[in-house]
C-alpha cells in the first residue's frame, strides 16, 4: 500500500522563510519557487503565496506557473493597498518554475508556503 508524506517547508528562493521581494514589473517574474524534480506520479508540491502590498494604492500581482505563456501559465489578482491576499493551491513538479511581477516594483513581498507531497 502507497504511503503519501507531506512535508511542509519554506519557498525555495525564501531566505530562512522570509519574504520575497518582486522586484519585477513585467515578464518573466520574479522566481519565487522551483517545484521539486522529477515526474513521479503522485510527488508534486503544492503552494500557498500570501502577497502584501506596501504601497499606498492597490497593485495587481500575476503569477507565472510553470512557464511565461499568457493567458496558459497565468494567474493572480489585485491586492489592496497595505493589505494583504492569499493564493492558495498552486501545484507543481519536475523543476517547473513559479514565477510573479507586480504592476509596480519593489513594493509587493510573496511569502511563500509550500507542502511537498511524496508517495512511496
Amino acid at each position: 500500500m502507497a504511503t503519501t508524506t507531506v512535508l511542509p517547508t519554506k519557498g525555495s528562493a525564501s531566505t530562512s522563510g522570509r519574504g520575497i521581494k518582486i522586484t519585477t514589473s513585467a515578464s518573466p517574474g520574479d522566481t519565487i519557487h522551483a517545484y521539486q524534480a522529477g515526474t513521479t506520479a503522485g510527488n508534486f508540491d503544492v503552494v500557498d503565496v500570501t502577497v502584501y502590498n506596501s504601497d499606498t494604492v492597490d497593485r495587481t500581482i500575476t503569477f507565472q506557473d510553470g512557464g511565461t505563456t499568457s493567458p496558459d501559465d497565468s494567474r493572480g489578482g489585485t491586492v489592496p493597498a497595505g493589505e494583504e491576499r492569499t493564493f492558495y493551491n498552486f501545484m507543481g513538479q519536475n523543476g517547473l518554475l513559479l514565477k510573479a511581477f507586480g504592476s509596480a516594483a519593489n513594493v509587493l513581498s510573496a511569502h511563500v508556503r509550500v507542502r511537498n507531497v511524496v508517495t512511496a
